[in-house]
């Protein structure tokens, strides 16, 4: 059959016969061409939705056909019955019922695939039956799959000779996808609760059957792994650890069976893991036993590297240990037991072999750790000391345990490791780390002691301290504790700072720990800047060797930024070392961007006398390699040179705040002070090196990314000087209008807001500042002219820009120069974006420019002549033109312009609304008068209004109760 290229046509149309079905099913699953296949699709789709699915669906599962036309059979019932179940009269339930029963007992020895599908059709059914009109379900099902007691209805002969077992495993099929169907149909809240009642009450006849068949030595593997998931099905349900715990019990024995295990490991999880599980402390505690009686086979597998029984066990313990720990921990006559799988689940995550190559068990195990911890100290004082006394022991062995899994293998073996591999470990040793720094919490100081202790003994001894993978380990869970938790008052931390400096760093992955250990007591350094000269010649070492790159440069700016002000002694080795790194190109970009932060505050707490000399000498090598490249023609390696040595500058600047030292790194956070008497080193710098940017701009100004590098520099050097960037301004503003003139591009506009920001309050400035305004928003509406659509970064900088001005600097709207009609079309085309931030940027203009339109007659006559251009714009976003996720902005411009006329939004809100079909064909004319009536009522109800206009845009859309 060659199938309609039109899938509009209606099945009727199509001559729905058998025949016609299996011709589509052919052309679906086996001809090449996707066009014709999805033809096919939509045809048998349609197919399945007619009144004649009921009928041919029978014929599909004939036995002579081929499985995929059986199944399409199958699938034909189950949606029939799932989906169009009103459409069969009753008087047919009965014998559908006997039908699916009858196909099911056929189907029974296969395929598979069908006789699941059959299955599920049943388990449909029984659901719109339940429990009115089928009130025993499951022990008919049980009956009528009796092997010797075949149903006489379309059955054939050959069904009694059928082998039992496939009955059986077909009846448990069934069972199986009783409660699944349940859990995926979408069913009203009520008919759910009535069905979870009387599946409940089911269980009842489920259980002894399944306990039965497990216990059974008749019953095949295939049998028993069948009633395990069958059981798994049923605990979905919220069938309670009380009536199934003797079946869970049952499961135990399974375990000891090769091909069994990976299920009854997955059915006992599922049973134990249920949060109400904690309501049956008998049952609980009756399979506390079963549970530790996997001991031995878990030490036994983990012996031989049998990761799949070991992670198998663990699961269980875990699951038994982690959901019910606060309840175990209450049964205090059984406080043994509970302490003998606490130990249990010790040795599954201390267990041999390397993460996750050799073993894949103990990172199960570490969320247990923080369960058991939280609920110990949730009791009372009185409790809780009971149990510390029992507990803080296993932990400070928990911490040797851990500390021994983050060991590195050797090198040797390391490097045979695939990226993957070290990938899982180190995000392993990251877990680790975590988990240390939570038990220091119970453990406190004296963990802390242990540690130093322990790498004191270590570092004395020359046989133990060749070992490096230990002091490694000890090290790092130093780190991972000082990372987070406040050192500064441990007595430990002096000895530790003083042992540092005994650990030959020749090893990379331990040179490693070193550096960034050091890191973490860079606060504490800061507190005791007596201890720095023992430390920082072992930072300086490992800034030289390219393999510790990160660690070294992370490390040494922790230190400048805590330790700034103390760094003075050694701030010529510093910038000696960090110098040589930088000319010999020893480290990657981004390392060398963090280098130069590192040094700019370092710079940033010497004698001011000292920083432009010391800042000269910095960066000297790098102007002279960037005027050399200045004077070649443009190539794509130059180019990356150029970004490279811009990019530095932006980060020194970006932390070199002679004002600010004190401060954090946002020094654009501080309050503006008076401009120093003296140039700003900065700046200085700045102006010396101005006329080689223009160099370099004249050469590459048609190249975003160099121009984005150049106003980086001059970027970052405005939010950390603020003021002090005084002297630049002018010429900055030159540039930035030559630059945007040329070549319109969004890093400058970003960067003209920044000096909006900062100068337009400071009369020196502000005819500068105007007449840089005036150049970009002329430029800016030009290239709006020819059609803005390609250019959403600019759209969105420039709204920004003119959303800062009407914050900051009002009046340089009173500019005659300044087109404010362009200004307000432009935002009004920029609200039809579809990129979410350029809309959030243009209704943040509107929301700046509104308010002003009150004391700005040029504003006031724009939005008279505009406004409701405006207003039509936003009801045409909203009514299906823009994506709902950008509602909430135009919600707000809405809010905005009824709070300031109020009387102009009702009159434009009106004319524009009672156009039939506008803004939506799916809105009346009484729900848009509805919308306009409930948005007007709110001047200042933000959540509101959103609410409102969100309503209102899913009602254009036709997804009525959709949000």
């Amino acid at each position: 059959m060659e199938l309609p290229s039109n899938p509009g046509d209606s099945p009727v149309e199509l001559e729905l016969t058998v025949e016609n079905v299996e011709s589509a099913l052919y052309q679906l699953y086996f001809d090449p061409d996707m066009e014709r296949k999805n033809v096919a699709q939509k045809w048998l789709t349609q197919a399945q939705a007619s009144a004649q699915a009921w009928q041919f669906c029978w014929a599909l599962l004939a036995p002579d056909k081929l499985p995929e036309v059986q199944f399409f059979g199958a699938s034909t019932l189950h949606t029939k019955i799932s989906r169009h179940w009103s459409d069969l009269p009753s008087d047919q339930h009965d014998s559908l019922r006997m039908q699916l029963l009858s196909h099911i007992l056929l189907f029974s020895s296969g395929p598979k695939m069908v006789l699941t599908r059959l299955c599920v059709a049943l388990a449909s059914m029984a659901l719109n039956l339940i429990p009115q009109a089928w009130s025993q379900p499951v022990a008919d099902m049980v009956r009528a799959f009796q092997p010797q007691k075949p149903d006489s209805e379309g059955s054939s002969g050959s069904e009694t000779t059928q082998d039992p077992q496939a009955h059986c495993l077909a009846l448990l099929e069934l069972l199986t996808v009783l409660p699944e169907e349940f859990q995926s149909r979408r069913l009203a809240q009520a008919r759910r609760a009535q069905l979870r009642e009387a599946l409940a009450g089911e269980w009842a006849v489920v259980c002894p059957l399944l306990r039965q068949l497990l216990q059974s030595q008749d019953s095949s593997n295939q049998v028993k792994e069948k009633v395990l998931r069958c059981l798994s099905s049923w605990t979905g349900l919220d069938v309670t650890l009380g009536d199934s715990h003797e079946l869970v019990q049952d499961c135990f024995i399974a375990l000891s069976n090769p091909e069994l295990f990976d299920t009854a490991v997955e059915t006992i999880v599922t049973a134990i893991s249920q949060p109400d599980s904690q309501r049956y402390t008998d049952a609980l505690v009756t399979l506390m036993p079963l549970v530790l009686g996997l001991h031995d086979q878990l030490k036994t597998a983990a012996r031989d590297g049998d990761m799949e029984t070991s992670h198998g066990i663990c699961r269980i313990a875990v699951a038994m240990g982690e959901t019910h720990s606060r309840v175990l921990l209450e049964q205090v006559e059984h406080w043994q037991e509970y302490l003998a799988l606490v130990n249990m689940i010790l040795f599954c995550t201390g267990i041999p072999g390397y993460y996750p190559v050799s073993e894949t068990t103990s990172s199960l195990t570490l969320t247990f750790w923080y369960t058991l911890q939280d609920d110990i100290l949730s009791f009372d004082e009185e409790k809780q000391a009971v149990y510390l006394q029992v507990y803080r022991p296993v932990y400070f062995q928990l911490v040797d345990v851990l500390l021994h899994k983050s060991h590195y293998p050797s090198q040797e073996e390391y490097a045979s490791w695939s990226s993957d591999d070290k990938e899982q470990f180190r995000i392993y040793r990251v877990d680790i780390s975590d988990t240390l720094m939570y038990v220091y919490e119970m453990l406190g100081a004296e963990l802390l002691s242990n540690l130093y202790d322990r790498l004191g003994r270590q570092l004395m001894d020359p046989q133990l301290s060749a070992v490096w993978q230990d002091t490694e380990a000890l090290l790092f869970g130093f780190q991972s504790i000082a990372e987070t938790i406040d050192v500064n008052y441990s007595d430990v931390i002096p000895g530790l700072i003083g042992l540092i400096p005994r650990i030959n760093i020749s090893n990379v992955m331990l040179a490693d720990t070193v550096m960034y250990t050091i890191g973490s007591l860079a606060e504490w350094l800061a507190d005791h800047p007596v201890m720095l000269g023992g430390i920082l010649p072992m930072v300086l070492q490992g800034l030289v060797k390219p393999e510790l790159s990160v660690s070294s440069v992370s490390t040494l700016k922790r230190i400048c930024r805590e330790c700034r002000h103390d760094l003075s002694p050694y701030a010529q080795d510093v910038l000696t070392v960090s110098q040589d790194v930088l000319v010999k190109e020893i480290h990657k970009s981004s390392q060398c961007m963090w280098l130069m932060q590192a040094l700019g505050f370092l710079l940033s707490a010497l004698p001011v006398d000292e920083i432009l000399g010391r800042l000269h000498s910095l960066i000297t090598p790098h102007v002279q390699r960037l005027d050399t490249l200045a004077q070649q023609e443009p190539d794509p390696t130059n180019k990356q040179a150029i970004v490279h040595i811009l990019g530095m500058l932006s980060n020194l600047f970006t932390t070199l705040d002679i004002r600010h030292s004190d401060s954090s790194e946002s020094a654009s956070s501080q309050r503006p002070s008076a401009p120093l008497s003296t140039p700003n080193p900065v700046v200085v710098v700045l102006q010396q090196v101005f006329t080689l940017i223009q160099t370099i701009l004249s050469k590459w100004l048609d190249d975003s990314e160099v121009v984005e590098a150049v106003c980086g520099v001059f970027d970052k050097s405005v939010r950390t000087l603020l003021h002090d960037f005084g002297p630049m301004v002018a010429h900055l503003s030159e540039m930035l209008g030559q630059i945007y003139s040329a070549y319109p591009q969004s890093s400058a506009l970003d960067l003209a807001r920044q000096m909006v920001h900062i100068f337009s309050g400071e009369e020196q400035h502000v005819c500068t500042i105007r007449s840089l305004i005036e150049v970009l928003t002329s430029v800016t509406l030009h290239l709006f002219q020819q059609g803005p659509r390609n250019h959403p970064d600019i759209a969105e900088s420039f709204m920004h820009l003119h959303a800062q001005i009407l914050k900051r600097k009002p009046e340089l709207y009173l500019s005659e120069q300044l087109d404010v009609k362009g200004l307000f079309y432009c935002g009004i085309l920029t609200l039809k974006f579809p990129e979410t931030p350029t809309v959030k940027a243009a209704a943040q203009f509107f929301t700046e420019l509104l308010p002003r339109c009150k004391d700005m007659p040029s504003l006031g006559e724009v939005l008279q002549r505009d406004g409701k251009l405006l207003t039509e714009t936003i009801l045409q976003a909203v009514g299906g033109e823009s994506s709902r996720s950008l509602t909430e902005h135009f919600s707000e411009v809405l809010l905005s312009l009824n709070r300031h006329c109020p009387a102009l939004l009702a009159q434009w809100l009106k004319e524009t609304l009672q156009s039939p079909g506008f803004p939506s064909a799916h809105v009346s004319s009484e729900q848009k008068h509805s919308f306009s009536q409930q948005l007007l009522r709110e001047q200042t109800n933000k959540r509101r209004v959103k609410e409102i206009v969100k309503e209102f845009s899913l009602l254009c859309r036709g997804l009525q109760g959709a949000g």
